[in-house]
């Protein structure tokens, strides 16, 4: 019989690269499947909120302005360091969504995959979406995508890490910075994904990680003036129709609630959460002329 006493985990909010508590002290319960007790989760509340978005607009300028190959590299990284904590996750997402451990590793391991899908992508979407236009007059015209800003996303509710990491990687693969607010009832593979961000050379502010009542945290950032967009993925149909009224007020991008089809989180996602959160910027040059002729190149 060991005589060890069981070290149980403080699960924090992560937010500017630190991991501060809830500024309110509050936590809440977070059960398993069956009801029985896991851990308590910080409560954030608006102070946490308005926190994270001055954190996020601050990383913004140097995350955007990197290359995409290093935002690749970085994304590529997180990977790693999932894989290397993978018998973690296995454990948090088998408890957190009651799933065996099979169907949880298998969850895992899609998850981690999709970290290396995007880290692909941050160095081709600008070739995908961006281009050469043709038009009438003596001019280059070039339209380049560059991200929308910060922001705001609500993580589905029942996919705890595989759906979570679906909304956010396709949000700064493409040079945007994240505010997320994790899965209600399953938040502790959401709040452990800061462990891995911490370290993974991501800068601090790029993504910042929230947990407690979705309706009581993404109200202030739905109407937040320093939030460029949200994704309401973790929204029920009362909530989204709020959120998006609030997001009106200084016209932020929304991305409603889409239908999760039998494939779930699980089937390829493509380019569509990328483009969601992209401006297109156009450029127009004069060609000049060559010679007498007046040809132009």
């Amino acid at each position: 019989m060991s005589d060890r006493l069981s070290v149980f985990k403080t699960y924090k909010l992560y937010v500017g690269g630190k991991f501060p508590r809830s500024e309110s002290g509050r936590v809440y319960e977070v059960t398993d499947a069956k009801g029985k007790w896991l851990a308590n989760a910080p409560q954030s509340s608006r102070k946490d909120a308005r926190d994270a978005v001055v954190a996020a607009r601050k990383a913004f300028g140097a995350w955007s302005g990197a290359t995409a190959y290093n935002r690749g590299q970085i994304l590529y990284r997180i990977a790693e360091m999932l894989e290397g904590r993978r018998e973690q996750y296995v454990r948090e997402v088998a408890e957190a969504e009651g799933l065996s451990k099979s169907k949880a590793a298998a969850q895992v391991d899609a998850a981690i995959d999709r970290w290396v899908w995007y880290a692909g992508w941050t160095d081709k979407i600008a070739q995908v979406v961006g281009g050469g236009n043709p038009v009438a007059g003596p001019f280059f015209n070039l339209s380049s995508p560059e991200p929308t800003g910060v922001v705001v996303v609500l993580a589905p509710q029942e996919s705890s890490f595989l759906g979570l990491v679906s909304v956010l990687a396709p949000v700064i693969a493409t040079g945007n910075t994240a505010i997320v607010i994790a899965s209600e009832k399953s938040p502790l593979p959401a709040l452990s994904l800061g462990e891995v961000l911490a370290t993974s050379d991501l800068p601090g502010g790029v993504v910042n990680i929230l947990s407690g009542r979705t309706a009581e945290i993404a109200a202030p950032l739905a109407s937040h003036q320093d939030v460029n967009a949200i994704d309401l993925a973790g929204a029920d149909e009362v909530l989204a129709k709020e959120l998006e009224i609030a997001a009106a007020d200084n016209l932020k991008r929304v991305l409603r609630p889409q239908p999760v089809d039998d494939a779930g989180w699980w089937a390829t996602p493509g380019t569509d959460r990328m483009t969601a959160f992209l401006e297109t910027k156009t450029v127009w040059h004069p060609t000049g002329s060559l010679g007498a002729s007046g040809s132009s190149y």
